[in-house]
């Protein structure tokens, strides 16, 4: 747990914590090893350390070590493999960080495991990505055997709700921070605060920010409160301006915009907040074979924006979301990106580097 307490991290002085100080010196370990190590991509220090944005050169992302130790983009396990393993639950999370350990499996532990957030009915935080416990795809299909909004429902409830049929349940978030060794970085993306009336994917203007972060501000200190009690690197990402400014308020861990069609907000956002990364969908990043084969929109700053160049010009990582094979690895990985967000471990090993 932090040594430090939430009204010295509030300061603006230097947080000299054994886990602050180990964080900060990840960020000038210059060719550390993500695997077993403290790397992650975009990983910067935690609350209230002073520190800003990590300077590095823009094009010091290979040759400094925050990509895996064979050169490929870092692994990141999106909601803890849901390809392999039944999503957001302690079991994936544990079995996504354990990986194979031979470097000639035919995949890897992940470098990073992402997880989604959201507050039950008592404001208990818990790892969840939709909104409702049983509907998905239109109802199509139940993730959970439990019916009800999430954050209208009561904790226990929540918590006994089973995933997809697969003996896990929804965990709060403590116990997944457990279960997550302290080599492997976390990144929490900052699903919903508790309410239907947030605005997706948007550039806000200043007024309807200011009144989209005071639904946002209770379950971010909630969540920092959690993430504070634990020893990894963490990078916050969301879909929600409004998320990422009251995280930049109360904190300086590092944050990343989600994009979903326009690439001119996705860059205008990670400009404003001093963004460490930038998530896009992978086919935003021009010259691959997936470029501009969805959600395409005019005026949205696709033709004007090469948002991979842009954003390492200025000094950020750019993980993909969310990959299902080698292929779409492969090409990513040549095209440059930092990060691979995928629902398999095994999306790199084919083409990977020796």
């Amino acid at each position: 747990m932090s040594e430090t307490n939430d009204d010295e991290r509030r300061t603006g002085h230097p947080d000299t914590s054994s886990s602050a100080l180990r964080r900060r010196s990840f960020i000038v370990a210059a060719g550390a090893s993500v695997t077993g190590t403290a790397g992650v991509a975009g990983a910067t220090p935690g609350r209230g350390n002073g520190n800003g944005p990590d300077e590095r050169h823009p094009t010091e992302s290979n040759a400094n070590g925050f990509h895996g130790s064979t050169g490929d983009p870092d692994l990141i396990a999106h909601r803890g493999f849901a390809g392999l393993y039944p999503e957001n639950t302690v079991g994936a999370v544990e079995a996504a960080a354990r990986g194979w350990q031979s470097p000639a499996a035919p995949s890897r532990g992940a470098d990073m495991i992402e997880i989604d957030v959201v507050p039950t009915a008592e404001n208990d935080v818990v790892v969840f990505h939709d909104d409702r416990l049983a509907s998905r795809d239109g109802g199509e299909r139940g993730l959970t055997d439990t019916e009800g909004v999430v954050w209208e429902t009561e904790t226990d409830t929540v918590t006994s709700a089973e995933v997809l049929e697969s003996g896990e349940t929804v965990p709060r978030l403590r116990p997944v921070l457990e279960a997550i060794p302290p080599s492997v970085g976390v990144n929490v993306e900052l699903k919903n605060p508790g309410s239907f009336d947030v605005a997706f994917a948007e550039s806000l203007p200043g007024d309807e920010l200011e009144e989209q972060k005071e639904i946002w501000q209770p379950f971010v200190e909630r969540v920092l409160n959690i993430v504070d009690e634990f020893h990894h690197e963490y990078l916050f990402s969301s879909f929600y301006e409004a998320a990422l400014a009251t995280t930049r308020d109360a904190s300086d861990y590092p944050v990343a915009p989600l994009c979903w069609s326009s690439v001119a907000d996705g860059v205008e956002i990670a400009r404003r907040y001093e963004a460490e990364a930038i998530h896009p969908p992978y086919h935003m990043i021009r010259g691959t074979p997936f470029y501009a084969d969805q959600r395409y929109e005019e005026g949205a700053g696709w033709s004007e924006i090469d948002l991979l160049a842009v954003a390492h010009e200025e000094g950020r990582d750019v993980n993909v979301f969310t990959l299902e094979t080698w292929y779409q690895g492969e090409q990513l990985a040549a095209a440059g990106v930092d990060g691979i967000i995928s629902d398999h471990a095994d999306v790199l090993r084919f083409g990977a580097t020796n």
